[in-house]
């Protein structure tokens, strides 16, 4: 299990957050799940996540604040953020401070796997 390359997945959607943590794990990665920006920081397991999928609108913390909050705490966890919401500027935004990229719901497997490929080995 060591060797298996860590997703956490956050999204407060629990249909989204488990049909992707199946599609990953089918995939060989290993995933952690949270329903919220406030869990997965409390969990402390932004230490060991190789990149996160975030959903860009959540109750309480955002996709973007925690985003943020994680380079504010030099844990920059390469990122893939999904949204409904199409917004140009808002992916502009966000992969002008680093994200990796910006996925439009309802998104193909195919576009997630390729975004996931970007992770460094």
């Amino acid at each position: 299990m060591a060797s298996q390359r860590v997703v956490s997945v956050v999204d407060d959607d629990d249909s989204v957050r488990e049909s992707m943590t199946e599609l990953l794990r089918v995939c060989g990665f290993a995933v952690q799940a949270f329903a919220s920006a406030e869990d997965f920081l409390a969990s402390g397991r932004a230490v060991d996540t190789q990149c996160v999928i975030l959903d860009v609108a959540m109750p309480g913390m955002s996709g973007p604040e925690l985003y943020s909050e994680l380079i504010r705490r030099g844990q920059n966890v390469p990122t893939i953020f999904i949204t409904a919401v199409r917004d140009e500027s808002l992916r502009q935004h966000l992969l002008g401070q680093g994200a990796l990229e910006l996925l439009y719901k309802p998104f193909s497997e195919a576009a997630l796997l390729r975004a996931l490929e970007r992770i460094a080995p």
